[in-house]
């Protein structure tokens, strides 16, 4: 017998691999494979529902232009298991059509088909234009959706989609890579120290997916299929839209949460270094800032503050009077921001009753220990645990340390989440077993919940503008007023360039929150001229960056440990030169910080990222979705930074569709080509859309 003929995939509105060209009658199947499978359909509730061979997939409406898929093996769909979609769908119209053996379910510009073997098609409904379409992993076995037995109920599931000629790809969440791109790219999905998962991905074909599960496993976006994989899951689960990149950014976060409103004093300044090490050293950084004149916001007060780890206290030896200093910083206009780890050591007080009462990740082998770390009054690292911010209790009881120890005393309200991967070494989740479930299967959401320990309990405390640093995030983790940065990266001109592809995917991701530490994290030698101009021109970045802090473990440094600090890393550090530069754009900052909140406030309320990539405001021009070194702060104001040593021109893209100004010379350049323009060490390449007045020159 002749096989059916193999479709080939395209751009939207060509046929998909899946042999979706025929149309077949009333319960026919494809002869491709030894048994078809002959599904049956159900209009269920609002949803379609396909079912066969002991498998059932599930399409509902979950918002405007959206649907949730899930299929599970062996019996309904399963409700209440850990994602990240909101509990309630934005209602919307829909409507299930059933007839002549296949399933359609329409909402407004997203038409889902599924045909009698249960495979899934995603389509404009407009033009019925081919969006994505699962696709069969071989023509025999297995299909587009697997599901590997691991015992007890799991599942290894791979959910495997067609690859399309000139796809672009990018979200995911914060990665090291240098790509905006990310087709061709093999992605681990796991949290880890600079590599943040979040599973949502924005195609150039016109859809926004989130893989709608915590679990650990991979996405593949290869040439030949594109591939999910949950190592250890119950069900597939993914949510999928229609639209241009933008829209789809405000349906994702109505569907997730959308950030809250981020207070004034977020938007300017934050000085930070590892580390102050005492009270008298923080306040003299904060007194010579004002002394200077310089514009400071927020300060931060770093980790080893504390008396034991996971005793969530200052340490009275290194911080004799907490409330002098909350009272001095508070009338200086300045924010403390003080450091939280989610670890907790044997040497802590909480330690035995948290024990106790089951509010540490608990482990399938061995002890109740994570990871091994330095502490004060041992020699040498001792093993700590890690709350289970999984667990409402451990969350409720996490955060009345919190309040007792810093809310409620001194009015501190802004916190820094560090390690809340949780850093485990070793790294191996299927070693643990958290509230929640399995690690495989809930591990990539830890920083979420610890997010929201603090975001629930400040709600709960009556406070109203909520801001947390986050070293690690999964989607949904905006709604609880998670900021992110890029965590401990290198130090040179080459990572600067890795961040502008990991801050653009990052918004795209739903966190419009986003900064990365000024400089990088490890080392820098203030008096390297090299370092110098590494620093001048992250300073600039850091200056047009959602969130801008200075940070870094600066040389000369020191051993990991209770005692450890590193160099100077205040602008006057740098010498007079890069100092006066620094200054500068501080200053650009703080003319800026009216526009930052209102582009701040667009986030909160319709969901669009600060750092936009140029597509989002120029879809139609295809040169902009190329474009991985430049990008939009807000919708006005083009940004080039320098990211090569020794620079002084700039060559940059300018979308068409705009007229725009260079914001610090007033040249006018009509949009769709690329300039060159100066950029000496003390500018960075700027341009107005439209005759946008933006205060920039001063």
């Amino acid at each position: 017998m002749n096989q059916p003929a193999e479709n080939h995939p395209g751009q939207p509105g060509q046929q998909g691999p899946s042999g979706t060209s025929g149309q077949p009658g009333q319960g026919s199947a494809s002869l491709a494979q030894s048994s078809p499978t002959v599904g049956t359909f159900r209009e269920r509730d609002g949803a379609l529902e396909w079912s066969g061979r002991q498998e059932t997939v599930r399409i509902e409406p979950w918002g405007p232009d959206a649907v949730r898929v899930r299929a599970r093996l062996g019996g309904p769909v399963l409700e209440g298991l850990p994602g990240a979609l909101l509990d309630e769908a934005p209602p919307t119209e829909a409507s299930v059509k059933i007839e002549d053996g296949r399933g359609q379910l329409t909402v407004g510009a997203l038409t889902v088909e599924v045909d009698a073997e249960g495979l899934v098609r995603f389509l404009r409904t407009d033009d019925s234009a081919e969006l994505l379409t699962e696709e069969r992993a071989h023509f025999w076995w297995p299909g587009p959706r697997l599901y590997t037995p691991v015992g007890n109920g799991h599942h290894r599931l791979e959910q495997r989609f067609a690859a399309y000629e000139g796809e672009k790809l990018y979200g995911l969440g914060q990665h090291q890579h240098g790509l905006l791109d990310q087709k061709g790219a093999v992605l681990d999905l796991v949290q880890r120290n600079a590599e943040v998962t979040i599973p949502v991905l924005t195609s150039s074909r016109g859809y926004t997916l989130l893989w709608n599960s915590p679990a650990i496993g991979r996405v593949e976006l290869a040439g030949n299929g594109t591939r999910w994989v949950a190592d250890s899951a119950r069900q597939i689960d993914y949510w999928i839209t229609a639209g241009q990149p933008a829209d789809a950014q405000r349906r994702y976060s109505a569907v997730t949460g959308r950030t809250p409103m981020l207070p004034e004093w977020a938007a300017g300044f934050w000085q930070c270094k590892l580390r102050y090490r005492t009270q008298d050293e923080l306040l003299g950084v904060a007194r010579e800032y004002k002394r200077r004149g310089l514009p400071i916001d927020a300060i931060v007060c770093d980790f080893f503050h504390w008396t034991h780890l996971g005793e969530w206290k200052f340490d009275p030896a290194e911080w004799p009077d907490p409330a002098a200093m909350q009272r001095e910083l508070t009338e200086l206009g300045i924010k403390l921001v003080v450091s939280v780890w989610p670890s907790v050591s044997p040497l802590s007080e909480n330690h035995q009753l948290m024990e106790q009462r089951g509010y540490f990740i608990g482990t399938q082998y061995g002890p109740m220990a994570h990871a091994d770390w330095p502490d004060k009054e041992v020699a040498s690292t001792v093993q700590v645990a890690f709350y289970d911010a999984t667990n409402p209790e451990a969350r409720d009881f996490m955060w009345s340390r919190i309040k007792e120890n810093y809310l409620d005393p001194y009015g501190i309200t802004a916190f820094w989440l560090d390690a809340c991967e949780p850093e485990l070494k070793p790294g191996f989740q299927e070693n643990l077993r958290y509230w929640a479930g399995p690690g495989l299967e809930v591990g990539n959401m830890y920083p979420s919940e610890n997010a929201r320990t603090f975001y629930e309990g400040m709600i709960a405390a009556g406070e109203t503008e909520i801001v947390t640093l986050n070293r690690s995030a999964w989607a949904g983790s905006q709604r609880y007023g998670a900021a992110l940065w890029s965590g401990d990266i290198g130090t040179d001109f080459a990572t600067l360039r890795r961040q502008i592809a990991a801050g653009l995917n990052t918004s795209l991701s739903g966190i419009p929150w986003w900064n990365t530490d000024i400089g990088g994290f490890h080392g820098g030698d203030p008096d390297d001229p090299a370092y110098r101009e590494v620093m001048i021109r992250w300073f600039q970045f850091g200056a047009l960056s959602p969130l801008m802090r200075l940070h870094g473990f600066r040389d000369p440094g020191m051993p990991l440990g209770p005692d450890m600090t590193g160099g100077p890393n205040e602008v006057w550090s740098y010498g007079e030169e890069a100092g006066t530069i620094m200054e500068k754009y501080l200053r650009l900052r703080e003319r800026l910080k009216p526009y930052v909140l209102d582009v701040m406030r667009a986030a909160h309320e319709e969901g669009l990222p600060v750092m936009r990539p140029l597509f989002l405001e120029f879809p139609d021009d295809q040169a902009t979705w190329s474009v991985a070194d430049s990008y939009l702060f807000g919708p006005d104001l083009l940004v080039a930074p320098v990211l090569t040593a020794g620079a002084s021109v700039r060559t940059a893209y300018l979308p068409a569709g705009a007229r725009w100004t260079d914001a610090w010379t007033g040249t006018s350049y009509e949009g769709g080509t690329n300039v060159t323009v100066d950029a000496p060490l003390d500018r960075i390449p700027l341009f107005l859309r439209d005759g946008a007045a933006l205060p920039i020159a001063g």
